[in-house]
């Protein structure tokens, strides 16, 4: 019987421990790319095998836009550097298509 009461103890702290690892990804995963960068790198390996990594990523990262709503304004510096180009200024002129992805 102790030996019962034991090992229920140590599972509900296995869970517990569980749990808070789970809150804790999620949270680091709602942090910006360049922080969230900086922890993953330092995580050990395994843990993202034992850990929903990428329901959580899902989750975290997938942001509230639907199909149809208007694009977050953004700026980004030109490819020679000149200067900055921001989506906004677009938004009356002209339709705009955005392409995310690798040309490599």
């Amino acid at each position: 019987m102790k030996r019962m009461r034991l090992a229920g103890k140590i599972l509900g702290v296995v869970v517990v421990v569980y749990l808070v690892a789970i809150g804790a990804l999620y949270a680091i995963m709602s942090q910006t790319p360049a922080r969230l960068a900086a922890i993953v790198a330092k995580m050990p390996g395994p843990l993202f095998m034992v850990l929903p990594f990428e329901r959580l990523w899902f989750h975290a990262r997938g942001g509230t836009l639907r199909v149809g709503d208007a694009a977050p304004d953004f700026d980004l510096q030109t490819l020679d550097k000149s200067g900055r180009v921001q989506l906004f200024s677009f938004r009356t002129r002209q339709p705009v298509v955005l392409i995310f992805g690798s040309y490599t």
